[in-house]
């Protein structure tokens, strides 16, 4: 049996009265969502449980089956796995974005918490910079994809209350500057990093055509090194993992799977889908789990912009869904679990704990509870579903074990 999750990140989301009352996933053209729908089983999980950040690593953690309450320790040591960086047992990783600020008469904005999208190439050169200026004994930062960085603060605090910058875009930093212990220290690191990188020729450069300069750092998402089961020892099976951010891959690494670089993949928009398709094909090849992530969908919930979140949603049904299921004919018996990790509604651009719809399908038709008339794949089929997850994690066994019933699954 071959097992394949497919998640578009951050697709579900709130009716929107510009389309009819209807949600950016009920009403993008979805032809082949529809059709394993009308063959598959609807249900509705929790991802984020309470008290927990609405984060995509500790949504992402519960639908690859471990229990956030339980292994959760932070997103950045997460994003450290994957990036190949090795924590001692005090160091602390944090999340290191390069943003744009923008200052508007007495205030500071964030203008954009991606910075343009900045190519990896050019924020490397920045991010090198920042070593060779700023870093000292107590700190380094670490290249990643995009405006995606980490630092690390050798025996460095954990308690500093820092917000994502996606959570803020358009505000005024001021009411979110870090706060507690050692706050003092990051706020001096990331006015150092400002300093260095307000004139730098990158910048000046993006300036010149238009775009936005990384003209800060952010720092958020701090954590320690995070212990967990593998995969296998969890549910006996080896695979592979197939994302373009770091995060996903990270927890995939921990969990002891594999992890393949694609090139191309961009976690945007113009990320290269068939290679995803691709790599996880590759990895069924010789082993029987795949997870394909799209970040696409999330990041136009960022943006704020629909018509990039309706693209988003029909790209992965066409780009993912589509040859991901026609391809998986040639490998039966196998299912398929498509969803989303978390919802980010366009309306307040940033990520909610709301429950998220699940769509369930076995080649086999195994699955006991299969409706005679099955739901759509939306967040309103999934509110009428009876078959609801509230402790999210208990999914995956329950889909591997073909028993999508709630509760404790041997």
């Amino acid at each position: 049996m071959k097992y394949v999750v497919l998640v578009g990140d951050g697709m579900a989301d709130e009716t929107i009265q510009e389309l009819g009352g209807k949600t950016p996933l009920e009403y993008a053209k979805t032809p082949h969502i529809d059709n394993i729908a009308s063959l598959g089983v609807v249900g509705e999980i929790k991802t984020v449980p309470e008290g927990f950040p609405p984060g995509s690593d500790v949504a992402n953690l519960t639908l690859m089956g471990y229990d956030p309450t339980s292994y959760y320790t932070g997103r950045a040591p997460l994003e450290a796995a994957s990036m190949g960086l090795e924590l001692n047992a005090e160091d602390v990783a944090y999340r290191c974005n390069l943003v744009t600020l923008e200052v508007l008469g007495q205030n500071i904005y964030m203008r954009d918490f991606t910075a343009g999208h900045i190519s990896s190439e050019e924020a490397k050169s920045l991010i090198e910079g920042l070593n060779e200026n700023i870093a000292d004994d107590e700190i380094r930062f670490y290249p990643g994809v995009s405006y995606r960085h980490l630092m690390v603060w050798k025996s460095g605090g954990v308690d500093v209350v820092l917000t994502p910058p996606h959570d803020i875009l358009e505000q005024s930093i001021a009411d979110y500057m870090p706060r507690g212990a050692d706050s003092e220290k990051i706020i001096r690191w990331m006015t150092s990093a400002q300093i260095f990188l307000k004139n730098h020729p990158i910048n000046q450069k993006r300036m010149e055509e238009g775009k936005n300069p990384a003209n800060s750092i952010w720092l958020w998402g701090q954590g320690k090194k995070p212990t967990f089961p593998t995969f296998k020892e969890l549910y006996n099976l080896t695979g592979g993992v197939v994302s373009a951010v770091d995060l996903v891959k990270g927890i995939g690494i921990l969990a002891g799977l594999k992890a393949p670089h694609v090139e191309g993949a961009t976690g945007y928009l113009d990320t290269n889908y068939a290679g995803k398709v691709a790599a996880a094909l590759d990895i069924l090849e010789e082993d029987d789990f795949a997870f394909i992530h799209i970040e696409a969908p999330d990041e136009a919930g960022h943006s704020g912009i629909l018509k990039d979140k309706i693209q988003a949603i029909e790209d992965f049904d066409r780009n993912v869904v589509g040859p991901m299921f026609e391809a998986l004919q040639e490998l039966r018996p196998f299912r398929l679990l498509i969803l989303p990790d978390h919802p980010t509604p366009l309306s307040i651009r940033t990520h909610t704990n709301g429950a998220v719809p699940f769509l369930a399908y076995d080649s086999e038709g195994t699955f006991k509870n299969r409706p005679e008339n099955p739901l759509p794949f939306t967040e309103e089929g999934a509110s009428k579903s009876p078959l609801k997850f509230e402790q999210g994690h208990q999914l995956m066994k329950a889909w591997l074990n073909g028993n999508l019933e709630p509760g404790e699954h041997s």
